[in-house]
């Protein structure tokens, strides 16, 4: 059995943990690849998410070798098998242990901030992680939902050692392993993108899953066509705004495309779970679109987004919201433009494919926090993306999607894409002062 990503496999988890509906869960992943694993399983079981913090032990010459773990409240498990195997002393495993315990606390203030741990006590705990090796990590994250009061603790790991059963003893209640192959080596040989989970995707797996609680059953918010006025034009577009919107983004799509492109749509679905709201619209009326010269006039092209931006900051339910950019292909380098507009004040831009370089002398005037997402196999654009980034002067990054292309048509690469762009505009934004 092999997992595609860890989106997939806490999808498949989820359904296999159905059982746990309605029986008061809290979902707990190990940060940080176990975290998007229990974000899908949350999502599967309508359950809070929240991170148990622990940080493994690695072996001094060896760091990905776990010789024990720690966790919060003061939880240490050590594992004396390999302890006696690589012949680590007391005062190299003392140091080590000194190093993760600052560490520890670092992550907790990363990814909490100054909110409380979700509460426990009294009600099932399901420890969720990418995979268990020696178990050490996951030992300890148990011994962490017990102390806090959990009634019940499930482990749920998507991958293990046939032995896992062993391993536990009475630290879990429950073990739920979707598969133990007797050719066990490392987590990753069962995963085909087994890329290393960043902080800034754990702190946007949690804000998601915080805003999907907020808009429980009940919760209406704002889904409906609009339209824009533009100048002498007026444009068709769609509002969205969950309750409790943290920000709202407005798309400029590329050229040849619309406020329908099914692309936008789904990562508008994506910061939608985040707890953001968007603005799709289309740049140009019909009769304009067939003009090609009017499909690549940036200057036009942003002030449409302008527009846009001076309409949706009047719209009951948008007022004082942070707003933000995501443009794609042509729509980037309006995005860009329009950003480097006193008037706009974006609080973030994403731009997706995008060709930033049609923005120009415009870069340099740019303020916004600026996130650039590029195809891998898409080599022509990814040089013009690099040389942009070079005129920026803003705080920006630029995130390469190995193996995309273009339209980022790939598996798993359009998801990708949503992760960075969730976690750009969430880290961003911030309630706007108009």
């Amino acid at each position: 059995m092999h997992f595609g990503d860890r989106a997939e496999a806490g999808r498949r988890l989820g359904a296999r943990l159905e059982f746990l509906r309605d029986r008061d869960v809290v979902v707990l992943g190990l940060p940080r690849g176990g975290v998007p694993v229990a974000a899908a399983v949350a999502e599967a079981l309508d359950a809070p998410l929240d991170v148990c913090l622990v940080r493994k032990l690695g072996v001094p010459y060896q760091p990905e070798l776990g010789m024990g773990a720690i966790g919060e409240d003061g939880v240490r498990v050590i594992n004396q098998e390999v302890l006696r195997a690589t012949g680590v002393s007391a005062a190299g495993l003392a140091a080590v242990e000194e190093r993760e315990r600052r560490l520890l606390a670092e992550r907790g203030a990363r990814y909490r901030g100054a909110s409380p741990p979700v509460p426990v006590a009294g009600r099932t705990a399901v420890v969720v992680d990418d995979g268990v090796a020696t178990g050490s990590t996951a030992r300890a994250a148990c011994r962490i939902a017990r102390a806090r009061g959990a009634a019940r603790v499930v482990l749920a790991v998507p991958v293990a050692p046939r032995d896992v059963a062993r391993r536990f003893g009475d630290d879990a209640d429950e073990l739920v392993c979707l598969h133990t192959p007797g050719d066990f080596t490392a987590v990753g040989q069962f995963y085909d993108d087994f890329t290393q989970t960043e902080d800034e995707e754990v702190t946007a797996c949690l804000r998601q899953a915080a805003g999907r609680r907020r808009r429980r059953p009940g919760a209406t918010g704002t889904d409906r066509e609009v339209t824009v006025p533009a100048g002498a034009v007026r444009l068709g577009g769609r509002l969205t705004l969950p309750d409790g919107a943290g920000g709202v983004v407005l798309f400029a799509h590329g050229s040849g495309s619309s406020r329908h492109s099914p692309r936008n749509r789904f990562v508008a679905q994506g910061l939608h779970r985040a707890g953001l709201g968007t603005l799709l619209f289309d740049l140009l009326t019909d009769a304009e679109e067939a003009d090609r010269d009017n499909v690549f006039d940036i200057g036009l092209l942003a002030g449409r987004l302008l527009d846009a931006t001076r309409w949706l900051r009047a719209e009951p339910g948008a007022e004082g919201l942070a707003l933000g950019y995501f443009g794609a292909s042509t729509g980037a380098a309006a995005a860009l433009w329009a950003a480097a507009e006193p008037a706009a004040r974006p609080a973030a831009v994403v731009s997706r494919g995008g060709r930033p370089d049609l923005a120009g002398p415009r870069l340099p005037q740019v303020t916004a926090p600026t996130l650039l997402v590029v195809g891998g196999a898409d080599p022509l654009v990814l040089d013009l993306n690099r040389d942009a980034r070079a005129r920026l002067r803003c705080e920006s990054r630029l995130e390469v999607v190995p193996h995309a292309t273009h339209l980022f048509a790939e598996p798993g690469a359009l998801e990708q894409v949503t992760a960075l762009a969730c976690a750009w505009f969430t880290g961003h934004m911030a309630p706007a002062h108009v």
